[in-house]
């Protein structure tokens, strides 16, 4: 009989049955959950979708337009204290200086098709500057350093 008022068990059923399913059930679902939880990511996997500079890491806050900077390959981006985007740049291997940049697209990986991107910037996930770069009607996302 069971312990509920109204409620009865089929017959040949107990309580222990309920029971014995239970458990099972809950067990894969926690393998389950757990499975989900530790499934590991790609080597290969792409950058997380990033198409504008406000989501590019390493930017530097607070340089300023044309002051000297130390790197033109990684991590070149940077903004001025009323919000220009600017990048570490050393034209005909002058002393580096910070540039007003053009069009940042955010994160891409090098030597990728860049169509509709011409004459703009990104950078890799590991913070190399990028520049779109057409030639033999194809556009890629090439080192911008060189």
């Amino acid at each position: 009989m069971s312990h509920l008022v109204g409620h009865e068990l089929a017959a040949g059923f107990s309580r222990a049955t309920v029971s014995y399913v239970r458990i099972p059930v809950a067990v894969t679902a926690g393998l389950l959950v757990a499975a989900a939880m530790v499934t590991p990511t790609s080597a290969n996997a792409e950058p997380v979708g990033c198409s504008e500079p406000s989501c590019v890491p390493g930017i530097t806050g607070g340089v300023v337009l044309g002051a000297p900077c130390a790197d033109t390959a990684y991590y070149v981006f940077g903004t001025t204290s009323w919000g220009r985007l600017v990048f570490c740049g050393s034209p005909r291997r002058y002393e580096p200086r910070y540039f007003r940049s053009p069009p940042l697209k955010g994160v891409r990986e090098e030597n990728t098709p860049c169509t509709g991107f011409e004459n703009s910037v990104a950078q890799a996930p590991d913070g190399l500057f990028l520049s779109c770069v057409s030639s033999d009607g194809t556009s890629r996302w090439l080192r911008g350093d060189l």
